[in-house]
């Protein structure tokens, strides 16, 4: 393995890691085509594919996949059997299984929410993943394992995000976890089905309190103190000039 090519690729998987948050150990969705050129070139894809990406990997495909190599016969037996050897997720058509090419893009979705790589040489796969932003491709050329340079839909989604005029994946699944931490994640038809209830408060003491009458305004204490002392001593002296008073002559008829 080339130092230079394995320098090419550390640089990609840095900008995957950097602009759409991939993650060891790394998802590697893979189809029949790609298994059958590493049977026919001698390629340990298990032994190879960690070390080329310098990491972790988990090895998947989908059920369409082997089923397309089961249709396919004899030919693509030995590609079967090392299919049949990795994780096989779970896809939407378990019932009516589509062709690998169609079932591998659908597990995509529109913006790769699952941080898949994708390993195959199907031309159409290829040209469906280019579409989409985030996504690594990996196919083989000769006897070596190659991760393809980012497509101009991930270069340009990067961009669009450094310029504020679109929110990346990366920061979309963020605010959705800090929302379901604080637990106000909510849909839509709950919130606007849920009535809020009015919380239940103690009256507001100062309205419990009497009115009190209208009237003129109360003169101050200290007046009042004042008139009633003179009040007093008025009737003290008219007291005491009633006892004075020379007793009445009363004279005979």
């Amino acid at each position: 393995m080339g130092l230079k090519r394995q320098k090419i690729a550390k640089k990609t998987i840095s900008f995957y890691k950097y602009n759409f948050s991939f993650r060891q150990p790394f998802q590697i969705l893979i189809d029949g085509t790609f298994c059958q050129m590493a049977l026919k070139n001698k390629i340990q894809i298990k032994e190879q594919m960690p070390k080329y990406l310098m990491g972790e990997v988990q090895l998947c495909t989908t059920n369409c996949a082997l089923k397309e190599l089961e249709t396919l016969g004899k030919e693509l037996y030995g590609a079967r059997i090392i299919l049949q050897k990795f994780q096989s997720r779970r896809c939407a058509h378990l019932k009516d299984p589509v062709p690998a090419s169609e079932c591998l893009l659908s597990m995509l979705e529109e913006t790769n929410p699952h941080n898949y790589f994708v390993a195959t040489q199907d031309h159409t796969v290829t040209a469906g993943v280019k579409k989409i932003p985030g996504v690594p491709l990996l196919y083989i050329i000769l006897n070596t394992i190659v991760l393809d340079k980012p497509c101009q839909t991930s270069l340009d989604h990067v961009k669009a995000v450094s310029l504020g005029e679109m929110v990346s994946v990366a920061q979309q699944q963020s605010i959705r976890s800090l929302k379901e931490d604080k637990g106000i994640a909510q849909k839509d038809g709950e919130r606007r089905g849920k009535k809020r209830k009015r919380k239940q408060s103690n009256p507001n003491p100062l309205s419990c309190l009497k009115k009190k009458k209208k009237g003129g305004p109360t003169p101050p204490r200290n007046m009042e103190q004042g008139e009633k002392k003179k009040r007093d001593k008025n009737k003290k002296q008219k007291t005491e000039g009633g006892d004075n008073l020379p007793a009445p002559v009363v004279t005979n008829a």
